[in-house]
């Protein structure tokens, strides 16, 4: 806190695909386990990792041939990565090339079982792969072992009321199933609690701009352990910070 530059951990040698190179990465997550970060590295269709011990100069391939841009990781260090360009979740045991399918991979589609072109994803303990399921306008949660899913938010068409979400990315889920979703399309942040029909805006949703209280396009979001909402407001080119009652 209080840095106003930043540190370079991976990447900085100019886009390419050398391990010392990175095109397009999309998500990141830290791996507490092996002291390193996992990067969605969506131009180079890879999966990689990069050690945050002080003098590394290159990642390693986790995962290849792969549109990753989903990414989370559970309790048992497995991780969950969507691909939109094939609609589905899989899990990979570290070290595993091809991963277990847990939810989609029935081509594109809206039905139960489908999703068109997944986005963001949440696990919880339970091993629950919850995804926003971004061009069917709908938040989609999967039991572990399920062969379709259950809609948790939205799925009412694309549009601005309560009951509704546009383009969804970025998700959270607290340990009573509250859902916290970034709604792209409609420049808001929206809170569903856990069975409901329709949610609750609980930042943004002023329309699109750049005053403090409005977004241009999200994409992620996160939360701290004091309860600070974090948004990535994509096309205002900044983070903003939220205190959430």
């Amino acid at each position: 806190m209080g840095d106003t530059n930043g540190q370079v951990v991976a990447g900085n040698n100019g886009q390419g695909n050398r391990l010392d190179q990175l095109n397009e990465p999309t998500n990141v997550l830290i791996d507490k386990e092996t002291d390193s970060l996992i990067i969605c590295d969506w131009g180079n269709r890879r999966v990689v990792r990069w050690s945050r011990r002080s003098g590394t100069t290159q990642g390693e391939i986790l995962i290849d041939n792969i549109r990753c841009r989903g990414l989370a990781m559970d309790d048992q260090t497995y991780l969950y990565i969507s691909d939109p360009n094939k609609h589905e979740v899989r899990r990979y045991q570290i070290g595993d090339k091809n991963g277990t399918l847990v939810a989609g991979g029935n081509g594109k589609g809206a039905s139960l079982n489908q999703f068109n072109e997944p986005r963001y994803i949440f696990v919880d303990q339970q091993q629950t792969v919850y995804v926003s399921d971004n061009n069917n306008d709908r938040v989609m949660k999967w039991n572990k072992g399920a062969k379709e899913g259950i809609i948790v938010a939205g799925g009412q068409g694309e549009g601005n009321t309560l009951a509704q979400l546009y383009y969804p990315f970025g998700l959270f889920v607290d340990t009573v199933g509250t859902i916290y979703v970034a709604d792209q399309g409609n420049h808001r942040v929206m809170r569903w609690p856990k069975g409901a029909k329709q949610g609750t805006v609980i930042v943004g949703g002023n329309g699109k701009g750049e005053e403090a209280n409005q977004f241009n396009y999200l994409r992620g979001l996160s939360f701290d352990q004091h309860g600070n909402l974090y948004v990535v407001d994509r096309s205002n080119h900044r983070v903003q910070r939220f205190s959430i009652e």
